[in-house]
């Protein structure tokens, strides 16, 4: 499973990308405008720090518009993925820009028959919202089982990109079910290594080790 992070934070990206594991970063109009910088600077920074897909949002609604604003998009880095809402225009653009051998991610996805759209569609990706389910009492993950189903029914080259990822169960979970890629913001990355036992262990091994007073 690749693992994105789900911020415009350059410190944050900075930090999880220190790991030594994450593979790309997906940005929105809203993470984008807590940053106070220019667009272009913000997304030319992220693609010196992560060498993997960056996902660049549209803010327009037709097609047309969504479609120039993609390619413009699209020339700030060769890594940059176009991020289209899944709507009919939305569609329509995915197709027209795919066809122009740029990269896309689908975003706000919620429903199986939204996301065989977007597949049909050559999208790279499809972004299925798991937390926001969650909040309207529906099982977000039971969305992202449907999804990988159908993909791997019909070799579908789309990837399933599983988003609004809240807590570190929602990873596991869509790892136990397939899922090509999860983006998760920050605070969830610093959770993942957490473990009570994990600590107490290591206090126990390192409180013998100095009885020994030897030294490595």
């Amino acid at each position: 499973m690749k693992f994105f992070i789900d911020t415009a934070n350059i410190d944050q990206i900075k930090d999880a990308a220190s790991l030594g594991i994450l593979d790309g970063v997906t940005t929105n109009p809203s993470l984008i405008s807590k940053e106070n910088k220019p667009l272009n600077k913000i997304l030319k920074e992220i693609c010196e720090i992560v060498d993997g897909p960056v996902s660049a949002e549209v803010v327009a609604t037709e097609s047309d518009t969504m479609i120039k604003e993609g390619k413009k998009l699209a020339k700030i880095h060769p890594n940059i993925v176009v991020k289209l809402p899944t709507t009919r225009e939305g569609i329509k653009a995915c197709v027209a820009l795919v066809r122009e051998g740029i990269h896309t991610n689908m975003t706000l996805v919620f429903s199986a028959t939204q996301a065989l759209i977007v597949a049909k569609a050559g999208a790279s990706f499809v972004s299925p919202f798991v937390g926001r389910l969650d909040d309207i009492a529906q099982d977000g993950m039971e969305l992202i089982r449907d999804i990988v189903q159908i993909y791997d029914n019909y070799e579908f080259g789309t990837q399933v990109l599983v988003a609004s990822v809240r807590h570190p169960i929602h990873l596991v979970q869509s790892a136990l079910m397939g899922a090509h890629v999860a983006t998760i913001p920050y605070e969830v990355i610093g959770k993942l290594l957490n473990h009570p036992l994990t600590d107490a262990g290591l206090e126990k091994f390192l409180s013998d080790w100095q009885k020994t007073g030897q030294k490595i």
